[in-house]
């Protein structure tokens, strides 16, 4: 009998415990290992004019075979980043979405801090698929975890007027070097007035598009110890930077409505940016036919190539209950829907990075503003030559102290010097 009522007490301590455990797990959100199905996937991204309503595009294009709504948030970039980092360190997923937008230069800080956190999608895409430097960024350790989605492909938009009073041709612009792009900013300044270009020392995309032409950043390729000091790549794009100050070439600028304003009142002859800057060039719509795109100049260097990149980022999807689900709509999407990419670029003017989409009739259309230039295929184009580099976890950290840096530089401090004090700096603070 006494052995009957133990075993009586064993069994409902054990289901007392089992019910404690299974309410502990449905408090806390369910494991984030979880595969279960949901009836709705929710979507973090921001800009509602581009990011968003790419999304809202690609719910109106799925046609996988999964029943469930999508829900899509629309958060600013650093509220995203910031809750991503709160939850994801706190080990739980409660509250977080299932789908993620995450820019191209912060994606390794998640992955390598928090690499259990994202699905991976290394069987649902084909990586091949895409261009090939979205591929460095957006994997990690074998596995590919991003969807690459828009390329932040740069290049040189120049005004073809202000080339002609200079005696000059957007070709004779094409394919050239840094330096020479220099001492044909000096003709153009001679011959209209004009600036060549805007100048921000305190934001250095400047450099990053210059270090990238060269296959270089700013960490190893480890992805997380400072490369500054004996950087070549580096080296020069500070020089040539400082040789266009001393050239007088630039119009200093130091927020985004300066940089703005100065191509659309006229005040520059040539924009070196990312081609997001294209409806912001179109803005001035007293311009059209007086522009055109050519490819980025390249650093003097051996191995550097006319092609970089600014900006840019990629899709993610969580460890959470509904990412299979997830993952069929990225798939089924951003993933390998031609037809969605000439809606977004026709709707939206989103240039992705899905290498079929180029062959399609959207990017062959003839743009009037641009003298007719088939400027997205050209774009597009451009994306396959990019190199591919390790953005790592410290781009903008480093960015912070190399502000001082070239300020330093820019007030006579010899470039060596600067180079292994910045290198110092990043090394004492990104232990």
């Amino acid at each position: 009998m006494k052995k009957f009522y133990l075993m009586l007490v064993l069994l409902v301590g054990m289901a007392v415990l089992a019910a404690c455990s299974s309410g502990d797990e449905e408090a806390s959100g369910g494991s984030s290992e979880g595969s279960s199905s949901v009836d709705t996937i929710t979507a973090w991204a921001w800009d509602p004019a581009f990011n968003i309503a790419a999304l809202e595009k690609a719910k109106e294009a799925y046609s996988g075979d999964g029943d469930f709504e999508v829900n899509i948030i629309e958060n600013a970039q650093d509220d995203i980043i910031q809750k991503l980092n709160t939850g994801l360190s706190s080990g739980t997923t409660k509250g977080m979405p299932n789908i993620v937008l995450i820019e191209d230069y912060r994606a390794q800080s998640f992955l390598q801090a928090y690499p259990d956190a994202f699905h991976p999608l290394t069987d649902v895409i084909n990586s091949n698929d895409f261009a090939d430097y979205k591929i460095a960024t957006t994997s990690f350790d074998g596995e590919q975890y991003g969807l690459p989605f828009d390329s932040g492909v740069a290049g040189l938009y120049v005004r073809t007027d202000y080339l002609e009073e200079a005696g000059y041709t957007p070709e004779d612009l094409t394919n050239i070097t840094w330096d020479e792009y220099i001492e044909i900013g000096k003709k153009v300044k001679e011959a209209t007035g004009k600036n060549m270009l805007t100048l921000d020392p305190n934001d250095l995309g400047q450099i990053r598009m210059m270090i990238q032409t060269n296959g270089s950043w700013y960490v190893d390729e480890d992805g997380s110890t400072p490369n500054l000091a004996g950087n070549e790549s580096l080296e020069k794009a500070f020089e040539t930077y400082k040789k266009m100050m001393d050239a007088d070439i630039g119009k200093i600028v130091s927020d985004w409505s300066q940089f703005v304003g100065a191509f659309n009142s006229g005040d520059v002859a040539s924009v070196p940016t990312g081609n997001w800057i294209t409806p912001s060039i179109k803005q001035a719509a007293d311009q059209s036919g007086k522009w055109a795109v050519v490819p980025m100049p390249r650093l003097d260097m051996e191995g550097a190539v006319n092609a970089s990149n600014l900006g840019g980022s990629s899709w993610y999807i969580l460890n959470v209950d509904g990412k299979e689900q997830a993952a069929d709509f990225m798939l089924n999407t951003f993933g390998s829907n031609v037809d969605l990419y000439q809606t977004l670029v026709k709707d939206i003017g989103a240039l992705g990075t899905y290498s079929a989409a180029a062959e399609g009739d959207a990017y062959a259309v003839e743009d009037e503003f641009f003298g007719g230039q088939q400027l997205l295929s050209d774009l597009s184009s451009w994306t396959d030559e990019i190199p591919g580099v390790n953005y790592g976890l410290h781009t903008y950290a480093i960015e912070d102290i190399l502000v001082t840096g070239m300020q330093d530089y820019l007030n006579g401090t010899e470039l060596k010097t600067v180079l292994e004090n910045v290198q110092g700096q990043a090394e004492a603070q990104l232990k």
